[in-house]
């Protein structure tokens, strides 16, 4: 049997990401148009204060995150996002929607549950004062007439999975004897604890018995 995770995974507030404490990965390759991820800034134009709003269904991206709680490989991300034209860039806001499935910290049981992140990204035009003063880790670059937001949605989804899910606040766990769950097993669930100095003669005791029999 399922369950939600407690509390739920309810929306996780996105602060901007500006150059100074924005982490894009080394090395990315030039966009694909074919992307699901990837937007045509040809369609938004580079006049400030441009707007355009895009809902789209996508494919998980490939994350690596808490190995309890995971997004499932090939599930359906609902992607609602508002491309800005902004004078150093592309301004990219909205939200990303993922179902989640792993298992309780405490006690092992599936959860499954929704869950909700916003985004908030500047993605800096080539040649911009953006663009030459930071990094190419520093900050997103608009890669031609495209945009590809599969990093930040991946990152966004990442941080908003919890390092300890749990399928309910009050989660008893196992027990630490027979490994039952707790939740499941009669209220004063317990087992006889023998102290080890006497579980040899505890052993002897019942052999003797079982001989005179």
């Amino acid at each position: 049997m399922s369950a939600k995770l407690a509390g739920g995974l309810n929306r996780h507030e996105g602060h901007c990401r500006m150059p100074e404490n924005s982490t894009p990965t080394r090395g990315v390759p030039h966009a694909d148009p074919r992307s699901p991820y990837v937007f045509d800034l040809r369609e938004l134009g580079r006049r400030a204060g441009s707007l355009k709003h895009y809902r789209r269904s996508v494919p998980a991206p490939a994350i690596v995150g808490p190995q309890l709680i995971a997004v499932p490989s090939g599930a359906v991300v609902r992607l609602d996002v508002r491309l800005e034209s902004v004078t150093e860039g592309v301004l990219v806001t909205g939200s990303v929607t993922a179902p989640v499935s792993g298992e309780c910290a405490r006690c092992l049981e599936p959860v499954r549950d929704e869950l909700a992140v916003e985004l908030c990204e500047l993605f800096a035009y080539p040649d911009s004062a953006t663009d030459r003063t930071t990094e190419e880790e520093e900050v997103h670059r608009v890669d031609g007439d495209y945009l590809d937001v599969e990093p930040v949605v991946r990152d966004a989804v990442v941080l908003g999975l919890p390092f300890t899910p749990l399928c309910r606040p009050d989660c008893a766990g196992l027990c630490p004897t027979c490994g039952g769950r707790l939740d499941d097993l009669p209220p004063g669930h317990a087992h006889e604890q023998i102290d080890p100095r006497w579980a040899a003669l505890a052993s002897r005791r019942d052999t003797d018995t079982a001989s005179k029999e």
